[in-house]
Order: C-alpha cells, then structure tokens, then sequence
C-alpha cells in the first residue's frame, strides 16, 4: 500500500490540473496515490483524468460528485482515504521536485504517535514563502493555531495529516443553500490533542487565482454565513489570545446576522463578549453591505 495520498477537490479546473499532474509525474518517489474529487465539474475534467490514468506513470483515483463546495469535497475524500498519510493540493497548486521523498524520508525518521502530523511549507513561484518566514530551527513541533502568536508565521502552511487522526473528527457540516464551511477550524481542534511536526521544506508551490475563495472571500460571506458562523463557535473557543476572540466575536455577530440568526447566545463560548462586541459586528455588517454594493 502506498503511503501517502494527495488529494485534489476541483471544480471546472481541467485548465489548470495539467501542471499539477506534471509535477506530480516528475516526483523522483512515487510512494503516493493521487484523488482528485471532481465537486461536480461540467468540463472535461473526466476526460482528461482518463487519459493520464492510461499513461499508467502515476497511481491516480478520480471520484466524481454533485457540486457541494469545497468542504464536501474533503468529507469525500477523508472517507475513501486509506493510507497513512494525506495532504490536499489545489487545482491551482502544484508540488516542486523532490518534495514527496524529502516528505516522506522526513515523516519515518520522526513519526511518533503524539503528532498528527507535518506542517511545511507553501511558497510562491517567486520563492517567496507564504507564512512570511520558515519554522523556527530549534523548535521541532508545536501547534497550527499558535504559529502567528509564538514564531510569527502569518500566512498559509500545508498539512499532512495522519489519515487514523483526522478521521477520528466530525466531518465538515453542510448547511443547505450554502457552499462552504471554513476547513481551519477543524485544524484547531485536533491542536487541542495532538502537535505537529515542523518541516522546513517547500513542499507546494501556490497560485492565487482570480476565481478562488481566497479572493471571493467577501461574497462568500454572503453566500454561507452559516458555515462561518459554525466556524467562528470553535475559533473562539480555541483563540490563540484574547484579542483574537475579540475579532472572531465581532466577526460571528456580522455572520449571525448576515444568517438571520439573531440567537447569538445558542452554543456560543463567549456569550458575556458576544454581548459586549455586538455594536461592532453589526459595524462590520453594514460595512460588507457597504462594499458588496459597491463592487456589484
């Protein structure tokens, strides 16, 4: 069996998945299996897959589902996975030279039982890396949430998850009408058990695309406050100071009312704050109201 899968969620992307499927045929190791979750794509994702699968160069899964978002796309994925390992690469993304036997070499050197897993590294095409800086030399793990608090870290690392760890947390929930729950939260929870390796490797090269969530971010409020509003309860609970539960608050407030949700107290851990932050969150509502209008 191999090792690690990676998995990919895509959704009309068939564009783009050819430079991820390059670097994935250059990899000097080849102990992986590739899973693309097709969330509903009307191009010729399936087509194209097809056709590397008889190239027969790398072992690829192709699972094709109604479109849900990008949450229900890791639900799919974290049922079928069976290796030991899993990390996700977007559709967007691709992997540099080298990078799954360093992984890979890395993880049977140091793989115990109190991690989860690795963090390394996303980095630009430029060579810049994402989080800002590389993890701290003298530190060998510690925890996602706490990266920005204790090592200044600020931007996007990539997970590699024991497959048996994550499967023991719920899946993402799916809210109807909406697509997408935040997946960092669930991150957080299992940083209340577990600690994670520190790899101070690139192991993805990243592109922000025009149509990605990252750049969507303001109207996907509008679309799935619900799903971020389910995904403030454990950002809160879990904050990494009390500042930061401050800005998650106000944020919950602006969701639960973008949600008609106005029972802000249900299942809430910081009822006495949320109380307290209400005139900011709906501050922060009409703002995004604001800014929606006006970009159209």
């Amino acid at each position: 069996m191999k090792t690690l899968t990676i998995f990919t969620p895509t959704y009309n992307r068939a564009y783009l998945l050819d430079r991820l499927y390059k670097s994935l045929c250059g990899q000097s190791c080849t102990d992986f299996i590739w899973m693309i979750i097709d969330d509903g794509s009307d191009d010729n994702t399936r087509e194209i897959v097809q056709n590397w699968k008889q190239d027969n160069i790398i072992q690829i899964e192709y699972h094709y589902k109604t479109n849900g978002g990008m949450h229900t796309a890791h639900n799919l994925a974290l049922e079928l996975i069976v290796t030991e390992l899993n990390m996700c690469i977007d559709s967007d993304d691709y992997i540099p030279n080298g990078a799954i036997a360093k992984l890979l070499e890395f993880w049977q050197i140091n793989k115990n039982d109190k991690y989860a897993g690795i963090l390394g590294l996303d980095a630009f095409e430029n060579g810049n890396i994402v989080s800002g800086k590389m993890f701290p030399n003298n530190i060998k793990s510690g925890k996602y949430y706490l990266l920005k608090k204790l090592y200044g870290l600020e931007g996007d690392v990539k997970f590699v998850y024991r497959t048996e760890i994550i499967k023991k947390y719920p899946h993402y929930p799916v809210f109807e009408g909406e697509r997408l729950t935040p997946l960092g939260y669930k991150y957080r929870i299992i940083d209340q058990d577990y600690d994670m390796l520190f790899f101070n490797e690139v192991i993805c090269i990243v592109e922000y695309m025009i149509d990605g969530s990252s750049n969507t971010i303001y109207k996907q409020y509008f679309r799935s406050p619900k799903g971020f509003r389910h995904s403030r309860y454990y950002t809160i609970k879990y904050a990494a100071n009390f500042q930061e539960k401050i800005i998650q608050t106000a944020h919950l407030i602006k969701e639960s009312i973008i949600a008609k949700e106005y029972n802000i107290f249900k299942n809430n851990p910081a009822k006495f704050l949320s109380l307290i932050v209400s005139p900011v969150g709906l501050v922060l509502y009409l703002h995004l109201k604001l800014k929606m209008k006006k970009n159209g």
